[in-house]
């Protein structure tokens, strides 16, 4: 955004540095301001009034040993002890101000900076998160760039290249590395006042996000638009806005996305009010709120729509009175009236007015006119925000309520889930994972094509607590890495027990889920183990363990959805092609006796396919590298099964995992690489030829027998047992 006024009596030819990149990376990788430097420069007579450097600290001077880039070092002539001794960044901005007021008084003062990024880029941002109150006249600047293309219509991007082009000799200046910068930018700025142009057109910096409606039919451009990932759950868009401090958000332009639970997932659609602000948004990707990094991607109008959007008229009616603030309430009792929201505002020592009475409260309901338990309220004055807030969790009868600051495009986004009859509809033909990455956030107006997801046959079932729930794992975490946390308890695990759980950008979403060898052995894994410190990279984490049942992990990992029919494949079936290594079978495997003598207790059954059978498919750790459900090109023929053919026992499988029988046997060479291993031909049982190839050999069925005896200790699954991570949606 920019304005047009009269040309003002002073201008601040205003130069920064930070201790990592400057340039056209100035910014970019969150390193602080380390040199600060103002020159101050009267228009009428077109006389530099003073020039002041002030080297700033940065608040790491204490922990990092080298604080300065080389670039830094050579540029400026900086040292680290120049930067450990100076004064920091809120000193430097008050004695700044101080010589502003002495040498400008009240007169009209803005500054001139090199382009975009030291004002946007730099110093709003850094000022935001160490929460330093900037002056007003920091607030709008003219960008010298853009004035010089205006004046001589050329675009230069380097300083030394518009000193040549106005033929002035950079070699006049003084020798002061540190001082340079801002003398040469000064001496272009004087020149073009002595060419008669007229610094007008100020660069406005919003600092204040503004609410507004976006409809359904609006056209919204795609060169405008970020997604932000990453984000902690309680965001809310100032919060976002502050993320992109310096950056101008068009009105209503952060839209926060929701999951098919209606609940926040982490990420948030920002429109921009230009694309030259959505390239710097860009450049703020890994950029931090508090411990977290932030992921920036680009996104297209018809994301933003299809979340932002609404058609509601009376999401539309409520939206347009007017508020500063949106509340969301939730937990609200099914029978709650507009009288009661406003009672619990109004009630207690910190009370608040909502805006326009009970007009200023929308309920959430079902097309059938139902109560969902959630509300928004309208406040007219951000002071009313914190007021309102502070109610959160305090109780309306004999329910708590919980509060969560809004947004105008949550309000849309809630109201359309709730009021279109055909959204569960659409939800349940969502696919639980995604093929590409970055993905759309997964609205439920937009029916994405399907793909094919990992059956979960591996999955228990029913109502008995035999499993157990980890959260809060460091993302990076493997499943070597949680049976070291279980310690003993790992023991109980059951066979291909483990299941990580993904988000629905095949992320990992901190969770798993374990099944368990018995009820008795979840509640003790769970008991022992329930906010104990995880040990990741020097870091720690604490874990939460529950106690559920095989249904509750069928909720959670199906995202509340109708879990697909059990496979007909042996345990360990899954869609990955024979990239990842096969090990088909001549003939129907038959049931094993997990005891001696190993001997068939039952025939396979029938196959009118004859030796044509699924294939059974082995996953051993480490993972393969992309998703379970990514082909990487390699296609599995289609097998259609009409009668299920003799899977192995549990117990059996079990044996023959142990201590990688498999990993040095039957798939030696085969680990994604290599020829498969021979298939055996002949009556012979499946448990010896496997374990065979893991000994070199059996002389006699006696030792055959003696091997799996000893090896057979069920349940005990070592770390480098075969374990299959089914990928699935949180």
């Amino acid at each position: 955004m920019s304005e047009s006024q009269k040309q003002p009596p002073f201008l601040g030819i205003f130069f920064v540095a930070t201790a990592g990149q400057n340039g056209s990376l100035l910014g970019s990788d969150e390193e602080e301001i380390v040199l600060l430097v103002l020159s101050i420069l009267n228009t009428s007579s077109n006389q530099v009034v003073c020039t002041s450097p002030f080297v700033v600290q940065p608040r790491t001077a204490d922990i990092n040993e080298n604080l300065l880039s080389e670039e830094c070092k050579i540029d400026f002539k900086l040292s680290d002890d120049q930067v450990r001794t100076a004064i920091p960044l809120e000193t430097a901005i008050e004695q700044l101000d101080e010589i502003v007021r002495q040498n400008a008084g009240d007169e009209e003062f803005t500054l001139v900076v090199d382009g975009q990024l030291p004002l946007r880029q730099c110093l709003h941002p850094e000022a935001c998160a160490k929460e330093i109150s900037l002056p007003a006249y920091y607030n709008s600047f003219f960008d010298l760039k853009k004035e010089f293309a205006k004046r001589y219509e050329v675009r230069l991007e380097e300083i030394n290249e518009m000193l040549e082009h106005l033929g002035l000799n950079p070699s006049d200046e003084p020798s002061d590395s540190i001082l340079s910068r801002v003398n040469q930018m000064t001496l272009i700025a004087s020149k073009m006042l002595t060419d008669g142009y007229q610094f007008e057109t100020k660069e406005i910096i919003n600092m204040k996000l503004e609410p507004g409606i976006c409809s359904k039919f609006e056209e919204v451009d795609s060169n405008c638009v970020v997604r932000a990932r990453g984000l902690p759950w309680q965001s809310s868009d100032q919060d976002i806005a502050k993320f992109f401090r310096g950056l101008n958000i068009a009105k209503g332009g952060v839209a926060l996305c929701l999951s098919l639970q209606g609940r926040r997932n982490g990420e948030a659609l920002v429109r921009f009010e230009s694309q030259e602000h959505r390239d710097m948004a860009l450049k703020r990707h890994k950029h931090h709120i508090a411990t977290r990094y932030i992921e920036v991607y680009k996104a297209t109008g018809e994301d933003f729509i299809n979340v932002a959007g609404g058609s509601n008229n009376e999401a539309q009616a409520f939206l347009s009175k007017g508020g500063q603030v949106i509340v969301r309430m939730r937990g609200l009792p099914y029978d709650c009236t507009a009288k009661q929201v406003l009672e619990f505002f109004n009630s207690g020592d910190k009370s608040c007015q909502p805006l326009d009475g009970e007009e200023g409260v929308l309920f959430v309901r079902r097309p059938d006119g139902r109560a969902t338990g959630d509300a928004f309220v309208l406040f007219n004055v951000e002071e009313d925000a914190s007021t309102a807030l502070s109610k959160h969790r305090e109780s309306i009868g004999t329910r708590y309520i919980e509060l969560f600051r809004s947004t105008t495009a949550e309000v849309q986004q809630v109201l359309n889930r709730c009021l279109e009859p055909k959204t569960a509809e659409i939800q349940a033909q969502l696919p639980l994972v995604s093929p590409v990455a970055p993905v759309a956030p997964q609205v439920a107006q937009v029916p994405q094509v399907a793909v094919p997801i990992l059956p979960q046959h591996i999955i228990t079932s029913g109502t008995r607590k035999d499993c157990i729930r980890l959260r809060g794992l460091p993302y990076e975490a493997q499943v070597e890495h949680i049976l070291e946390f279980l310690g003993e308890h790992a023991k109980n695990i059951v066979y291909q027990g483990v299941h990580m759980v993904y988000n629905a950008q095949a992320q990992p979403s901190g969770e798993a889920f374990i099944q368990m060898n018995s009820e008795e052995s979840a509640f003790l894994a769970a008991q022992a183990k329930h906010h104990r410190y995880m040990m990741h990279f020097k870091k720690q984490r604490y874990i939460e363990v529950f106690q559920c049942s095989g249904d509750d992990m069928n909720l959670v990992l199906t995202g509340g959805l109708p879990s697909p029919p059990k496979a007909l494949v042996s345990p360990g079936g899954t869609l990955l092609g024979p990239h990842y290594g096969t090990y088909p079978y001549g003939q129907a495997p038959h049931i094993i006796s997990a005891v001696t003598p190993i001997a068939p207790r039952t025939a396979a059954a029938a196959n009118p396919y004859g030796n044509l059978y699924p294939q059974i498919f082995y996953w051993p750790y480490p993972s393969p590298p992309v998703s379970p459900t990514y082909f990487g090109g390699h296609a599995v023929p289609p097998v259609s099964v009409t009668a299920p053919p003799a899977l192995i026992p549990q117990e059996c499988l079990g044996a023959l995992a142990i201590n990688g029988g498999l990993n040095k046997g039957a798939m030696n060479g085969h680990n994604g690489h290599g020829p498969p291993p021979p298939i055996p031909n002949g009556n012979h049982d499946l448990a010896p030829r496997l374990i065979n190839a893991d000994t070199n050999g059996f002389r006699t069925d006696l030792m055959i027998e003696r091997t799996i005896a000893e090896k057979h200790r069920p349940p005990l699954i070592p770390t480098k047992s075969y374990m299959e991570l089914g990928l699935f949606m949180a």
